[in-house]
């Protein structure tokens, strides 16, 4: 890999592993619907000129695609992020980012379970069976000990729209331009939640950390992200690109212990250690398995969310 690959990939390690820091700051002062609607409305702001340059071709190009769009903008992010954002009101950021971590074990399941996928080997029924493990060891005290059951199901939802997603825009969307994609499903989302951020909206002005936390949130792990990830898929290629995903967990768990003071428990090491293990093994393809062709248009973006996204992740 270039040295620009390596960069744009710390990059995108960095960025689309601290958003669960920041919506763990951001919903101690907003609702839920106001995190949503200006992460999205922000990033839709940054990235639809973008998509404009050179006219409204690529946006108008967009029209037959109208549904799969929908369907992706709302499994990607309608849907996930505000759940996301409802369960950091009550557990940690730490967790809820080791328990998307397994997106990749719930991608290789789906596309087995829909015919997509190749016979699996031992080794990634393994790696299979050691995410799980991974992701029962992080949630089993939590629920053991009186926690919060639902927070811990929404953020597993999340992680199901994270895998389910890619699939819809491998299946319908690989012809799409990606940035005029992104900015249309991210404009659309910032619509829908414009009703709920007029009612919930503060009564006072937020404090500086929860604006800030915001406007990263927005600005930095959604509008940049983005235009990082797309140059990262065109500087080493999509199946490379998405192998940042396993590093934004750690990256996650980081921020919050120093940052936030949340707890570094042994629990948390070794789910960590399980699920990434299990990624690694689940996607990991073995000698004599054939490798899929990989979309040759740079901007076709045939996985856009990366498990990551989740960021965007």
């Amino acid at each position: 890999m270039s040295r620009r690959g390596w960069v744009l990939f710390a990059v995108m390690s960095v960025i689309w592993g601290i958003p669960y820091l920041l919506i763990k700051v951001a919903v101690e002062g907003v609702s839920v619907p106001m995190v949503v609607f200006a992460r999205t409305a922000i990033g839709a702001a940054v990235l639809l000129p973008l998509a404009l340059r050179g006219g409204g071709a690529q946006l108008g190009a967009l029209r037959p695609y109208w549904r799969p769009l929908l369907a992706f903008a709302a499994i990607e992010m309608i849907i996930p992020w505000w759940l996301l954002s409802d369960a950091e009101r009550r557990i940690s950021s730490s967790m809820a980012g080791l328990i998307i971590a397994a997106v990749p074990v719930l991608a290789v399941i789906l596309t087995r379970l829909i015919g997509a996928a190749e016979r699996l080997s031992a080794t990634r029924w393994t790696g299979l069976a050691l995410g799980f493990a991974g992701v029962a060891v992080l949630v089993s005290p939590e629920l053991g000990n009186g926690g919060d059951t639902w927070a811990i199901v929404e953020v597993l939802l999340v992680a199901l729209g994270y895998a389910i997603a890619p699939l819809i825009a491998a299946h319908w969307l690989t012809d799409v331009a990606a940035l005029p994609m992104t900015a249309v499903c991210l404009g659309f989302a910032a619509l829908l939640y414009t009703p709920a951020a007029i009612v919930t909206w503060p009564d006072a002005m937020p404090s500086t950390q929860v604006l800030a936390a915001l406007a990263g949130l927005a600005i930095v792990c959604t509008a940049i992200a983005f235009i990082v990830f797309f140059a990262l898929i065109r500087e080493v290629g999509p199946s490379r690109a998405l192998v940042f995903t396993y590093v934004n967990p750690a990256v996650a768990v980081a921020a919050g212990v120093a940052i936030l003071g949340e707890p570094l428990t042994g629990v948390i090491i070794a789910s960590f250690v399980l699920i990434l293990a299990g990624s690694l093994l689940a996607t990991t393809r073995q000698r004599g398995e054939e490798q899929p062709e990989e979309p040759g248009l740079p901007d076709a973006v045939p996985a856009i969310s990366a498990a990551a996204s989740p960021q965007c992740r």
